[in-house]
Formats: structure tokens, C-alpha cells, sequence
């Protein structure tokens, strides 16, 4: 079949991550199997059982904006508009070449201004509703970092906020190569970001006993298809890309990292917090992404995993990725980024594109940290500890969402 669409590539990245604050310090240390997980800083989590977090421990606003635009941006934001202008950078793309308005932005997070608004509501509490800041509703709310990283570019087209939990990155992605496909826009810059390690958020998993409570040993505490992992381990970051049409791209010479294929989104329509425990809704969204690509089960070479750390993610993504590919699924790697950076929520998503474009441009897969001991219900080759080279043609990428909302994506090795 010879597929006529409009192609997607990729020609920018910008990353701020616990494990480094551009793309190629945060590969370096995702193939070195390097853990980005240490003790809380960004709150005080004495007394609960949760004390560790994969933080953006040397972010500084001020490298990408004025000390004064910062304090008026809740953290979240602030990540996101670093990712976006080193995207900008790394994609040797000015907008003054091209119209504004066909160039848009699509941001996935899961919390907006979380730190933000507990701030608030102490003040709220303590002081008075007066002695709020006048800025709390444009920090807090989810859809302002996308505002922000179109005002700091200048794209004014199509613009949104995905908030589909842990699915929404993958959702954000998803949807803006849908709007270059069907012509809405030649240039998006899409991705991630969240931050939203506070108190508030903290209290809330800790009471679901989601979290990992393996305190005196952070960098062992994510463990995904591991048979001693205890939940996922808090984290924060923010990726975002620049996407564009191939046209587009080869028209201004660009340098093309790889193209994104596919996406596929389905609904578990079921518990509000558990996945699906057949795996069929997790399983269709992968088949929706790969046949979005036109890629054959056999031409998949790697799965980035959810890979939580959590007991029933983990066994039932397993569950998931067996029923769709059959016998096929014990002959592709698969590996869990969040064993070395925990869990970014709604930010998560896009930590793993950039890390499955990595695998695709350096021809490695990193590996899954801390798999010491395989949770014999997961069986599959998680390539456990040490980075494994491959060339990588196909990556599927998975991201599943409380609600029970499920988005993948295709990331493919471009060929012109």
C-alpha cells in the first residue's frame, strides 16, 4: 500500500530531565543505566513514607528568561519554555521564515501549578484570600505552559493542553501530528512537562500507597518487572520537539532526527486508578499506533515501556504486550525509562519519546535498571541493567493513564 500522507519528522529536541538538562547528557546516562532518583528536596517529606524523587536539581530559570516573567510562571511552565527554546535551538529553525499562524504548540501535563496552588491554599488558610498572589490562575492552570511557549516562540496557531494523566504527553504528540497531517499547520512543538512534587501530590499517592518506600537506597528504588518493586518513585521534567512536515523540512535543509509514525489512544472505560486487567484496551492502542504507521508486528525492534515500577502496571502491561504480539513478544527488547528518572506524570510520555529517538539515532537501547530478580509473571526481554546495541528501525512507545486512558506512539528511523 503506498501511503500518501502527509510525513512527520522531528528536527529538534530540548530536554530538562533528572538525569541531565539537554537530550545528550540525558542519553548518556539513560545508556549508562546512571538512576537520576535521590532524596526530596523541592518539599519537606519528613514524616510520610515516601522520601525520594527524580528532580531537576540544577534548573535556573534564569538561563532561559527574566528573573521577573519567572516568579509570574509556576515550575511546570518554566521547564516547559527551557525544553521549547533549546527544541528552537537544536532545530535550526526560525519562525520569521515561516507564517506564525501555521505554526502551533500541543502540551501534555497531568497537574498544572500543583506546589503553586497548595502555596496558595496555605496562604488562603493562614492569611486571607487577599494576600493571594494576583497571578495563582494563570500559574496553576494546565493549559499555561503551552501559552507560554507559544508567546516565547511566537507560534501563534494551533494551540492546546493535553491532561489524559500519564497518557498525556504520548496524547499531546499524537494529536499534533494529526494536525500537520491534515494541513492545519506546517511546524508544532509538542511534548511534556511536569512538576508537581509537593505536599499536596505527595500526600495524595502516598495515601494510595503508590509509592516506592525503599528510602535508604534511592537509585534501587525504581524497579519495573522487578518481583521487589513497590510502587513508582515521584518525578518532574519536561521534553518537548519539534515536529514538522517533511516537506517543510527538506525545504529549509533541515536536519531530520527521525519521524513519528503513529499514534493510537483507547479508553480502558473501567477502574478509575487500575489498568485493564486483561490488557485488551492497553493492547488495542498499541495495534491502533502501529497500524496508524503502517508497521507489521514483526518490524517492531523496541518497546519503550510504562513500566511504573508498580506491581500492577508492570505485570499487566506485560499482559498486554503479549496479547497483541503473540510468540512475537518474547523476541523484542523492551525497556522501562523510568527506572532511572521515576515517574513525571503527565510529562512522562515525552520523556520516553526522546529517549526512543536516542535509541533510534545511537542505535542502543538503555537498559531497565534494577531488574535484579524478574517478577517471574513478566517474562519478557526486558533488558535488564546494561544498555544493548541495536539498530533500531521501529520504536513503540506506551503510556497509560489513570482514568484508564492509553496513548502510543510509533517513532520510525527516517528514510528519505
Amino acid at each position: 500500500m503506498v501511503d500518501d500522507r502527509v510525513r512527520v519528522v522531528i528536527t529538534g529536541m530540548g530536554a530538562m530531565t533528572p538525569l541531565g538538562e539537554n537530550p545528550d547528557e540525558y542519553w548518556k546516562n539513560l545508556a549508562a543505566g546512571t538512576s537520576g532518583i535521590g532524596p526530596m528536596t523541592l518539599c519537606d517529606p519528613t514524616g510520610y513514607p515516601c522520601r525520594i524523587s527524580g528532580e531537576v536539581s540544577g534548573f535556573d530559570p534564569s538561563n532561559y528568561m527574566e528573573a521577573r516573567d519567572a516568579r509570574r510562571m509556576a515550575r511546570f511552565t518554566q521547564l516547559a519554555v527551557a525544553a521549547a527554546l533549546q527544541a528552537v535551538t537544536a532545530s535550526r529553525w526560525d519562525i520569521a521564515n515561516d507564517d506564525p499562524y501555521r505554526v502551533g504548540v500541543i502540551l501534555g501535563n497531568g497537574n498544572g501549578g500543583f506546589p503553586t496552588l497548595e502555596e496558595n491554599c496555605r496562604i488562603l488558610a493562614d492569611r486571607g484570600g487577599m494576600r493571594m498572589s494576583p497571578f495563582f490562575f494563570p500559574m496553576i492552570l494546565p493549559n499555561m505552559a503551552a501559552a507560554a511557549v507559544s508567546r516565547y516562540t511566537g507560534a501563534h496557531g494551533y494551540n492546546s493542553t493535553a491532561t489524559t494523566a500519564c497518557a498525556a504527553s504520548n496524547q499531546a504528540m499524537g494529536e499534533a501530528m494529526e494536525v500537520i497531517r491534515r494541513g492545519d499547520a506546517d511546524v508544532m512543538l509538542a511534548g511534556g512537562t511536569e512538576a508537581g512534587i509537593s505536599l499536596l501530590g505527595l500526600s495524595g499517592f502516598a495515601v494510595m500507597r503508590a509509592l516506592s518506600t525503599r528510602n535508604d537506597e534511592p537509585h534501587k528504588a525504581s524497579r519495573p518487572f522487578d518481583s521487589g518493586r513497590d510502587g513508582f518513585i515521584p518525578s518532574e521534567g519536561s521534553v518537548i520537539m519539534v515536529l514538522e512536515s517533511l516537506e517543510h523540512a527538506l525545504g529549509r535543509g533541515a536536519d531530520i532526527l527521525a519521524e513519528l509514525a503513529g499514534f493510537g489512544s483507547t479508553s480502558d472505560a473501567g477502574h478509575p486508578v487500575q489498568p485493564e486487567e486483561t490488557g485488551a484496551s492497553a493492547a488495542a492502542a498499541m495495534g491502533i499506533a502501529l497500524a496508524d504507521a503502517r508497521v507489521s508486528l514483526d518490524e517492531v525492534d523496541y518497546i519503550n515501556a510504562h513500566g511504573t515500577s508498580t506491581p500492577l502496571n508492570d505485570a499487566l502491561e506485560t499482559v498486554a504486550i503479549k496479547r497483541l504480539f503473540g510468540d512475537l513478544a518474547y523476541r523484542v527488547p523492551v525497556s522501562s525509562t523510568k527506572s532511572m528518572i521515576g515517574h513525571s506524570l503527565g510529562a512522562a510520555g515525552s520523556l520516553d519519546a526522546a529517549a526512543c529517538v536516542k535509541t533510534i539515532t545511537e542505535a542502543m537501547i538503555h537498559p531497565t535498571a534494577n531488574l535484579d530478580d524478574p517478577d517471574p509473571e513478566c517474562d519478557l526481554d526486558y533488558v535488564p541493567n546494561v544498555a544493548r546495541p541495536k539498530d533500531v528501525h521501529v520504536a513503540l512507545s506506551n503510556a497509560f493513564g489513570f482514568g484508564g486512558q492509553n496513548a502510543c506512539l510509533v517513532f520510525r528511523k527516517y528514510v528519505g
